[in-house]
């Protein structure tokens, strides 16, 4: 189990709040408004009423006991600077910031961010490919080259083997799993005979995996 201090509950910070929650990790939650830290009681470990940007207030939390601390302010920029920087000098131990920009991720990044999140472009991007690719369910990404990808089975491949496939030798793709009525398969054998019940887990480059399934 692990320890977070969240900052920010709008409602992108609300969402990571329930979802730590649910994996079920601890969250100290942090906001200036009281109905946001009121609604947020049920699914967070503890929460303060208070001011990020305040030096005094953040080192009485005792920054350096968290394993992770999130900023997710996403209407105040300055604020988030501020509060990412004062993390850091803290003794936060990583610190995670939103940016709703490029250049604000720079900024962040330079100031004391382990590593920045923009909900808006990845949702956006996730969407984009999602609902323009006729084999694509979902995805992970993992840098800007690369990510895991979970396809249907192009009917062309229905009755062949993976070996009879070859994705890893003609694309660069590495099959992880498939997964078929529910239940995933870690353990893909070159034998294994694909159907048009399973879908793919696949890992690749973004530009392979678009022209292996014809995105």
């Amino acid at each position: 189990m692990k320890s977070v201090l969240l900052i920010g509950l709008g409602n992108f910070g609300t969402l990571v709040a329930k979802q730590i929650h649910e994996i079920g990790h601890q969250v100290m939650a942090i906001d200036r408004d009281e109905d946001k830290i009121n609604q947020a009681l049920p699914y967070v470990t503890n929460a303060q009423i208070g001011d990020s940007t305040n030096e005094d207030f953040l080192s009485s939390l005792g920054i350096n006991n968290y394993d992770v601390c999130i900023v997710t302010i996403g209407n105040d920029f300055q604020s988030s600077l501020e509060t990412t920087s004062l993390l850091k000098e803290l003794g936060g131990r990583y610190v995670v910031a939103r940016a709703e920009r490029e250049v604000q991720a720079k900024f962040l990044l330079r100031n004391g961010a382990d590593e920045v999140v923009n909900p808006e472009k990845q949702m956006a991007r996730w969407t984009a490919i999602r609902f323009t690719a006729d084999h694509i369910l979902d995805y992970i990404s993992l840098d800007d080259r690369h990510a895991i990808f979970e396809v249907v089975i192009p009917n062309e491949w229905v009755g062949k083997t993976v070996d009879q496939i070859d994705i890893r030798r003609k694309y660069g793709i590495n099959i992880m799993a498939i997964k078929e009525g529910g239940s995933m398969n870690l353990t893909i054998m070159p034998d294994t005979v694909l159907n048009s019940n399973m879908t793919m887990m696949v890992l690749g480059e973004y530009k392979a995996i678009q022209k292996c399934f014809h995105i």
